[in-house]
């Protein structure tokens, strides 16, 4: 690499590899130093083909995503965790503060399949929709939805306290689509 390469490579990795760092930590299920891997060895795999890169960010999350998928088709089994005491029920929603509901999510999210965790993570952090969504995972829309569907369903199972953040019953959200909505009897 010359030195001009050298020196957008750094400058893009100054200017983004924080953006990127939090996909990549969600993508492995908020393990942080798993997402510093998962980074650093997509930005390794960019540095190298980076005189050649047209948009390097798309490059970047492309390679973050692909390897994610390879680390599913491993299947590494985690470990199971075992406490000396149940955990507490849930204080009331309402009190919890930022922190504690990043950490519930976190945990939840952790507690998902690999790739159930990266359908979410793209398809709500990374607002990408459905179709890009398959084709970034080599799958179809149909599989797309379905993990989606079955992703959100767990997360509600593995943490009910994340209900309360929701519409409360009989409100509905606002929605930013301003086409009319199909009514079912």
């Amino acid at each position: 690499m010359n030195a001009e390469g050298l020196e957008s490579f750094r400058d893009f990795v100054d200017s983004r590899s924080s953006a990127l760092l939090k996909t990549a930590v969600l993508l492995c299920g908020g393990d942080r130093h798993a997402g510093e891997d998962l980074l650093q060895n997509a930005l390794a795999k960019a540095a190298g083909r980076w005189q050649r890169i047209d948009e390097p960010e798309a490059y970047v999350r492309r390679i973050l995503y692909r390897q994610q998928v390879s680390r599913w088709r491993l299947k590494w089994r985690r470990r199971e965790v075992s406490v000396a005491e149940p955990p507490e029920a849930g204080a009331a929603p309402d009190a919890a503060s930022a922190a504690e509901l990043r950490l519930v999510m976190r945990e939840a999210l952790s507690r998902l399949t690999a790739r159930q965790r990266t359908v979410l993570v793209l398809r709500y952090f990374e607002d990408l929709p459905e179709a890009d969504v398959a084709r970034l995972l080599g799958c179809s829309v149909g599989t797309v939805r379905s993990t989606t569907h079955r992703s959100l369903a767990r997360l509600r199972v593995l943490a009910p306290e994340l209900a309360a953040l929701g519409p409360a019953d009989g409100e509905e959200l606002p929605s930013r689509d301003f086409s009319p909505a199909e009514v079912r009897p």
